[in-house]
């Protein structure tokens, strides 16, 4: 679990007391991963740098690779005699998942794609922190940074890799554009009917799920103010992600995985995209979806899986099959006598 966490509106101007704590010297920066989209707007202009702090903006358009990982890594270490003091991410998920694991690879050698999977990180990580400006990922909670590899779109999933200190402010997350608002919210339901679903269900991880998933209706079938539908919405964002850290995510988010290494298809929209034609396992979480899609006139994309060959498909349905934890929390150990290849071929060629 994350050790340290503060919320409320305007806390981001806490951040600089909370890191001096942690500084190791002068000479020894941390270093801010930034959103570009902040790149020269009032929230890039408050982070609070000293010393030789350096501020690097990054794209979040793509999902983060394990090959951008290794690049920032050998930026850091080229750029200083030593180690940093810590790394602080501020963004989405993207941005979240980058830090972690530029966290995890600045204490262990060799590629981030290595340690790709569950618990093979063995060295600590330095200190990091996570800022989110946008509620649903649950990546500001999560022990996992997932990364696009050369080969699969898998997680670090580690104890090392959960965040040292996150700042929750509510009023980063204003301006966020509406679709990307409902695609990231929507993350986070999925998450919950996932989890609530699930066959690793506990008493934990239900607790945490069922508040999770009362306050994505709260947000998204009732009429609140902005102020509150944004609490609330990163509440939800942290309950949502603490109830799958304690049991697993499902169907939607192992087919999204697919859609994600083949096409880079952003993860909030693939689990939509996903999960709008899984009926046959979640009817109840489903109609539900739906009823929010109307409500904000969402219209999911169509035609993305249109033009693929059958190798194609085939390489996506690789990819969702090899997410063993998450079909066995959605159907059990027998899952593979209920998904078969050629039924995630129909469900991706609906898409």
């Amino acid at each position: 679990m994350v050790p340290r966490v503060v919320f409320g509106n305007g806390c981001f101007d806490q951040l600089g007391d909370i890191l001096l704590s942690q500084r190791k010297h002068s000479d020894a920066p941390f270093i801010f991963l930034v959103d570009d989209v902040f790149e020269g707007k009032e929230l890039s202009a408050r982070i609070p740098r000293i010393f030789n702090d350096q501020l690097i903006f990054i794209s979040a358009d793509q999902e983060p690779r394990t090959s951008q990982v290794d690049a920032l890594v050998e930026k850091i270490k080229n750029d200083f005699d030593e180690l940093p003091s810590g790394i602080v991410g501020i963004g989405g998920g993207t941005l979240l998942d980058l830090s972690k694991a530029v966290a995890i690879m600045l204490t262990n050698n060799g590629s981030a794609s290595q340690y790709q999977g569950w618990d093979l990180v063995s060295k600590p990580s330095i200190y990091h922190a996570g800022i989110p400006t946008i509620s649903g990922t649950g990546a500001e909670v999560s022990r996992t940074t997932v990364l696009l590899g050369p080969e699969k779109k898998l997680g670090i999933n580690s104890d090392f890799t959960t965040f040292d200190q996150v700042l929750l402010d509510p009023d980063l997350t204003e301006g966020v554009d509406k679709k990307q608002w409902f695609y990231t919210g929507m993350d986070c339901y999925i998450h919950c009917i996932e989890s609530l679903k699930g066959t690793y269900l506990n008493a934990f991880s239900q607790s945490y799920g069922e508040k999770a998933l009362e306050l994505c209706k709260e947000v998204f079938l009732d009429d609140l103010s902005a102020e509150e539908s944004r609490d609330k919405l990163m509440m939800a964002s942290w309950h949502g992600g603490m109830s799958i850290a304690y049991s697993q995510v499902g169907v939607a988010h192992a087919m999204s995985y697919g859609l994600g290494f083949l096409l880079g298809v952003r993860h909030g929209i693939g689990n939509c995209l996903v999960f709008q034609h899984l009926e046959e396992f979640y009817p109840e979480g489903v109609a539900v979806f739906k009823k929010m899609q109307q409500k904000h006139n969402i219209k999911l994309p169509t035609g993305i899986c249109a033009n693929l060959d059958e190798t194609e498909f085939e390489t996506m349905i690789s990819v969702a099959m090899g997410m063993v934890p998450l079909w066995e929390n959605a159907l059990g150990k027998e899952w593979r006598n209920i998904i078969t290849p050629e039924k995630l071929e129909a469900i991706y060629r609906k898409i």
